[in-house]
């Protein structure tokens, strides 16, 4: 019986590391926040990944003939409905969301055309994305399409984010929490391409924005708010200056693009002038 008790006693007892009851509660969040902090930066460093180019937008994006189909569905069959005018209308904004979601594709895959051609181990970049659907998976297909890997930056959310099948698994990550992943967003970040979104991409890229205006950060950054008639329809930044709560120059810190070909100039233009010159 004593032996018996003795190793039942034993086989009870579990180490701190190795107890998910411990590991899930209250009282360990700071070690999970460890672990979303130095896994992370771990697995980065062993695949080489020191920069990236960040793509932010809607995980609600669909390809173009996604999206017209739809349209067609819509005006085929909601006829009757009391609401058809506004239906139609958000179907065909549908439409032109899913054009950015396809010039998202090209850019991605121009640019790690690019960086696949100015491969070096500490200068090399990748595209980054938030690893949903949507925008975020039409830069990590772009970036397939080129032949190169990508980031994905994925958090755990009850609806809008199942991880997109083009995210490179070795560099792509599971988050629980928002501003860790904000972290490695900026930390690796060296030009930020943001299409049409809603409140994630509004808050991913204010809080950004706000890091480079109050220059918490010594780095160059260039940003891209790509489709001019969604970002001057949601947004009037110049309205921002009128009532004195940003300086005009802080309208500088952006650049405003409709075309794939002239953002990728200015990307490359910009990159290249900052870092693959200091090789």
């Amino acid at each position: 019986m004593t032996k018996s008790r003795k190793k039942t006693k034993k086989a009870s007892i579990i180490k701190a590391y190795k107890n998910p009851n411990f590991l899930a509660s209250p009282t360990a969040r700071n070690i999970r926040i460890m672990c979303e902090l130095i896994e992370p930066a771990h697995r980065l460093r062993v695949n080489d990944v020191h920069n990236t180019v960040v793509f932010f937008g809607s995980a609600r994006s669909t390809s173009l003939k996604e999206a017209q189909k739809k349209l067609t569905y819509a005006k085929r069959c909601h006829k009757k409905d009391a609401d058809y005018a506004h239906l139609i209308e958000k179907a065909e904004h549908a439409v032109k969301l899913a054009h950015y979601h396809e010039q998202a594709v090209d850019l991605a895959k121009k640019l790690t055309h690019w960086f696949n051609q100015a491969n070096h181990k500490k200068q090399h970049f990748y595209i980054c994305s938030g690893g949903g659907p949507g925008m975020m998976e039409a830069a990590n297909l772009g970036a397939k399409k080129a032949g190169g890997k990508s980031v994905g930056l994925n958090i755990s959310l009850p609806f809008e984010q199942d991880p997109n099948p083009y995210q490179t698994s070795d560099i792509s990550f599971e988050f629980h929490y928002f501003f860790i992943r904000k972290f490695w967003f900026f930390y690796l970040a060296k030009a930020l391409v943001v299409f049409p979104g809603g409140f994630g991409t509004f808050d991913e890229l204010f809080e950004l924005l706000t890091i480079i205006q109050t220059q918490k950060t010594k780095k160059y950054m260039p940003v891209i708010l790509f489709g001019r008639e969604f970002w001057n329809d949601v947004i009037n930044f110049k309205a921002l200056d009128k009532w004195g709560v940003i300086s005009k120059s802080d309208l500088n810190l952006f650049h405003i693009y409709d075309d794939v070909d002239e953002a990728f100039k200015f990307l490359k233009k910009e990159l290249q002038k900052r870092y693959f010159s200091k090789r």
